[in-house]
């Protein structure tokens, strides 16, 4: 909140709640900090289930989370056909074609169509911002995916400014190191996602948090190299 300013007064943000230790994690800090009242904001939550994915959230599970931290959840349903979703993102020109050719689809589609639920019902409710539960180390996988297929020094965000509607997209775990987001879940007793998602460990992305995990073998202060860099090339902000 200090450093980027994700947070302000009146903010009404919308949290994308896939039920894992992450999106678990962030609701239940920003339903605790809420309180407080300074910065005054509200926060509601969104959980998307998608039919043609073979993983599960315990939906009783979020709702009772939700219910006792005086959040109200919101549940809907969506599903994705791969030459009709590739043909929208080319009409709403998302993603260049060669960059779409490149993805895994059934995980590039998957997170579109959800981010898509997320847009549409925020500005339903009228939020202005969406808090996404990524922490440091997705920051830094991505920005290190960015710079070994695409050949850019980019990384997610921690705040967006999104140009073809009135949201901003926000990271408020992205200092977090995800060895303490794990330590917090274990502590806290979170439920675990009934079935997890069949192509979670079939991606770059997987590869390169081993590449990481040797980086930091190498060097400690790995993690912090990079975030000095992200920060001096200004990554982090984009308005």
């Amino acid at each position: 909140m200090a450093t980027y300013h994700l947070i302000e007064d009146d903010d009404r943000i919308l949290v994308g709640l896939s039920g894992g230790k992450d999106s678990l994690c962030l609701l239940e800090l920003m339903a605790s900090r809420a309180k407080i009242q300074h910065p005054r904001f509200s926060v509601e939550a969104l959980h998307v289930r998608m039919e043609n994915i073979h993983y599960e959230t315990d939906t009783s599970y979020l709702q009772q989370f939700c219910d006792n931290l005086g959040v109200t959840l919101h549940v809907r349903t969506t599903r994705f056909e791969v030459e009709e979703s590739l043909g929208e993102l080319r009409d709403s020109r998302i993603s260049s074609s060669a960059r779409l050719r490149k993805q895994k689809q059934p995980c590039f589609l998957c997170s579109w169509m959800r981010r898509k639920e997320l847009f549409n019902l925020a500005q339903e409710l009228g939020c202005n911002k969406i808090a996404l539960g990524h922490h440091q180390d997705d920051l830094i996988h991505t920005a290190l995916m960015n710079l070994t297929f695409q050949g850019r020094f980019d990384a997610m965000p921690a705040r967006l400014k999104m140009r073809k509607m009135p949201l901003t997209i926000i990271r408020p775990l992205c200092l977090m190191h995800e060895a303490d987001i794990k330590a917090f879940a274990e502590m806290r007793g979170y439920q675990k996602q009934t079935k997890r998602c069949p192509y979670e460990t079939d991606s770059h992305r997987t590869d390169i948090k081993h590449l990481y995990d040797e980086m930091e073998q190498m060097n400690p202060e790995a993690r912090y190299s990079i975030w000095r860099a992200l920060n001096a090339s200004d990554k982090l902000i984009e308005e």
